[in-house]
């Protein structure tokens, strides 16, 4: 019965990861209730939903693109080294104070989508962070994304989206970003006592069937659709952190 949720919130959270973001969200409860510490259910969530951000950053690969002058290369770069520290980060020092602040940044986050996709004149024109802003922002998000990552596909679809991406291909261009960030981290995570091998391997497989299920609605839902249901999963998130934080 324990296997069979584990399965599924693999599932749900690999596709929530591939629309919007906040899948950790759904694997901490899981694996802290299936009896693992907060630090080991973060760290096995780590390393079971790397597949699935693999699986659906490949899937979505043709809509993936650079932030406006900055390069898919560079923002790459950026993701790999910032994820690494993280890790580093997570290895070493405790994770309380990122928890206390992940329903603040959730928040900001889905207000600063929101305000970009439905507030601020749609003009292709208009870009409100340059190359360095983006960069910066990315790297500071890959940092956060290899300590903890609750909320980081919203901090990425923000940034992103201030940076000119449409929403389809910030959404692509957060899941390959996203799998490359927690490369970094997850090789430094495999030789941790921590993870918990059977339930990361349950939790991965169903992560990579929902990571081609949210892959594949990412190509077709309407793209307000697609910002209205973002937008949703981010008020559901923020309010459930602030009512009961993890």
């Amino acid at each position: 019965m324990l296997t069979a949720l584990i399965f599924i919130a693999g599932i749900w959270a690999g596709l929530q990861n591939a629309l919007a973001g906040g899948g950790s969200f759904i694997t901490l409860p899981v694996l802290i209730f299936s009896g693992m510490s907060p630090l080991a259910a973060n760290i096995t969530s780590t390393v079971a939903l790397f597949p699935g951000q693999l699986t659906s950053g490949y899937a979505g690969r043709k809509l993936v693109t650079g932030a406006g002058k900055l390069s898919f290369r560079a923002l790459l770069i950026v993701s790999v080294a910032g994820g690494a520290l993280g890790g580093l980060l997570l290895l070493n020092t405790p994770s309380t104070l990122f928890a206390q602040l992940v329903p603040w940044l959730v928040l900001f986050a889905t207000l600063v989508f929101c305000w970009g996709s439905f507030v601020r004149k749609s003009n292709a024109s208009t870009v409100h962070l340059g190359a360095v802003g983006a960069g910066l922002a990315q790297f500071c998000i890959a940092i956060y994304g290899g300590y903890f990552g609750g909320g980081i596909g919203f901090l990425m679809m923000a940034a992103l989206t201030m940076a000119g991406l449409p929403t389809r291909g910030a959404g692509a261009t957060k899941n390959a970003l996203g799998g490359v960030m927690n490369a970094a981290a997850v090789l430094l995570f495999v030789t941790s006592p921590d993870v918990h091998w059977l339930a990361a391997a349950v939790l991965g497989a169903g992560a990579i069937i929902g990571g081609l299920m949210g892959s594949w609605a990412l190509h077709r839902v309407n793209e307000r659709v697609l910002r209205l249901v973002i937008v949703a999963i981010g008020v559901a998130l923020t309010i459930g952190l602030f009512v009961k934080p993890i």
